[in-house]
């Protein structure tokens, strides 16, 4: 037998004292008793076989599904129905922590709500015969049988990633209710654990959440409850069919009022998908539902499978319950109806039959994961890329300067900046120009912000016009057209023209061709394509002459001025307004 970092688990069973040596790292082929007290955590082997024993019901639980790493292994494998209240064999496969841990009652054990645990498990039966031990009074110890190591590799790859280029925050309303059945339920599941297994959830990833429709809506698990594939395969598994009517309407009212806030796991800045599957036809209204979707910025697939046979239209308690959510299509393509984002049909998508949902798993998958298709979740705040040309001539000063930057970080903060949301780059210029750095470099808000307030003040001459020609080369070069915005800020005269280079910058990108987006209907969208939204921000000496040339139309909500540096930071509402307004009416 190979060296074993020991473990010793000590027991008192039947009258007699059990040691077992427990390898690091290893995996084992029988089952090691355990008591009610011991915890996930006392565990330090993944995929353990461990024999309960009975009478484990008042043991501490902390979750549902997946349990934090302090909850007993035993009352959990009670809770989850794996073994019995008379004990019994049941594997613990250990997870990463995460926050939501939620509390429940089944089996007779009532599991308690957790905000935030390290470490995590879950359980599930055996599938190992359980040890055999004998009836003495003697003390004995059990041999470790052999041992297969356990590739490094593969556990690293289960907990890294996910689809980086699909870091959406998604939650599936499914159907439950009587219209669907036990049977297509079933494969309604199956449909969703390929969808999920696409998707490729993973901490940098897609993210999933889980909303039933029936009577009521039932939340069965939370944006971060499932953020590895194994665990969040296991949850789709066990989810039980609950009957009762189609509430569609309630649930994506229920989904929409409480899913994606951050207390509930949402991700500032990451684009909101809800995915709604409706077998037939729903049982309330959709309408007030669509419209509050519609204002919360979500963007709400509608996958209708198995629409209503002709005889059964009688039964559809809102016939037009298509055109109320945001989608674009009935069930046919005869025409665009009023949708929450888009009317090309973009945000519908149509099944046939629950047993031909495989080949539609990669096509659905591409829709959600469509950054640029996702309108719903477009907002000022998390789509804009923002530009700040910065005044670093001898007349600022040091001083001034960093009140100049302090002014600059608190419109940063204004938004949600990310790898997938809003992004900000600067350049700072005299009779020179310093790329500071680009839009691309820093991907979270506080790492941008503290790249602002790193700048090194230039000193020197002041030819603003040169920076903006500069700027506009070098910084925008590789954004797309209606939501660039730059802020230049300057106290003093400029050197050369500013009226010339503006207005190149602010034409920009408008001669470029329409966006295409694939949908049932195919149209080819037609949207505004201008280029840099300038402002200008005057401060001290700024001559108001060059501050109106800078900036875009109308000069007059675009053109901004304060006397003392020191007032620079009563600008940042009115400049956050204005490039909302702007993005707004330009997308």
């Amino acid at each position: 037998m190979s060296p074993v970092s020991p473990v010793t688990v000590l027991l008192r069973l039947t009258g007699f004292v059990l040691l077992i040596s427990l390898a690091l790292g290893s995996e084992s082929s029988v089952a090691f008793p355990v008591t009610c007290a011991t915890r996930g955590a006392d565990l330090r082997q993944d995929g353990l076989v461990l024999l309960c024993p009975p009478d484990c019901s008042q043991a501490k639980v902390f979750g549902s599904g997946t349990y934090a790493a302090i909850s007993s292994v035993c009352g959990a494998a009670v809770h989850r129905g794996v073994v019995g209240p008379s004990g019994g064999a049941a594997r613990v496969d250990k997870l990463p922590g995460r926050h939501n841990y939620m509390g429940s009652y089944a089996h007779g054990i009532q599991s308690q709500a957790l905000a935030r645990w390290s470490s995590s498990f879950i359980v599930s039966k055996a599938v190992h015969d359980p040890l055999e031990l004998s009836s003495g009074t003697g003390t004995g110890t059990t041999p470790l049988p052999a041992k297969k190591q356990v590739k490094k590799s593969s556990v690293k790859k289960a907990l890294t990633g996910g689809n980086k280029d699909c870091q959406m925050d998604i939650a599936v309303v499914t159907d439950s209710s009587n219209n669907i059945g036990q049977r297509r339920f079933n494969l309604q599941k199956n449909f969703i654990a390929k969808l999920a297994a696409m998707l490729r959830v993973g901490p940098t990833g897609p993210h999933v959440g889980l909303v039933q429709a029936s009577d009521a809506p039932r939340t069965e698990f939370l944006l971060t409850n499932y953020t590895q594939p194994k665990e969040l395969m296991f949850a789709i598994k066990e989810l039980a069919f609950l009957g009762g009517d189609t509430n569609t309407g309630k649930a994506i009212m229920h989904t929409a009022e409480t899913f994606f806030t951050q207390d509930n796991g949402g991700r500032r800045g990451h684009p909101r998908v809800m995915v709604v599957l409706i077998d037939g036809w729903p049982s309330d209204d959709l309408e007030q539902a669509a419209m509050l979707a519609r204002e919360s910025g979500i963007n709400v697939f509608m996958v209708s499978v198995a629409k209503p046979a002709p005889e059964e239209l009688g039964m559809v308690q809102d016939k037009d319950f298509m055109k109320k959510v945001p989608t674009s299509l009935l069930w046919t393509e005869e025409a665009v109806l009023t949708a929450v984002c888009r009317d090309n049909g973009f945000f519908t998508y149509l099944i046939s039959s629950w047993f031909s949902t495989t080949k539609h798993v990669k096509p659905l998958t591409q829709r959600l994961c469509s950054l640029d298709g996702l309108l719903c979740s477009k907002t000022c705040y998390n789509s804009v890329n923002i530009g700040f040309l910065i005044d670093g001539s001898s007349s600022v000063g040091e001083g001034n300067f960093r009140l100049v930057l302090e002014f600059l970080a608190g419109i940063a903060r204004s938004f949600d900046i990310s790898d997938v949301g809003s992004r900000i780059g600067a350049v700072q210029f005299t009779y020179d120009q310093r790329l500071e750095f680009s839009l691309s470099e820093h991907s979270d808000k506080e790492a941008a912000v503290s790249a602002l307030r790193r700048i090194h003040y230039m000193s020197g001459g002041t030819a603003t016009g040169q920076a903006i020609l500069y700027t506009t080369q070098n910084l925008f070069r590789r954004t797309g057209p209606g939501r660039n915005f730059l802020i230049v800020v300057t106290d003093g005269q400029s050197y050369d023209d500013v009226r010339s280079p503006a207005l190149a910058a602010q034409k920009q990108g408008a001669l470029q061709t329409p966006r295409r987006h694939h949908s049932a209907l195919d149209h080819t969208l037609c949207f505004p394509t201008p280029g840099i939204t300038i402002f200008s921000v005057g401060v001290a000496w700024a001559p108001l002459d060059d501050l109106r040339a800078m900036a875009s139309e109308p000069k007059e909500s675009h053109t901004f001025f304060s006397r003392e540096f020191t007032s620079l930071s009563e600008l940042v509402p009115l400049l956050v307004r204005g490039i909302c307004r702007d993005f707004t009416e330009n997308n």
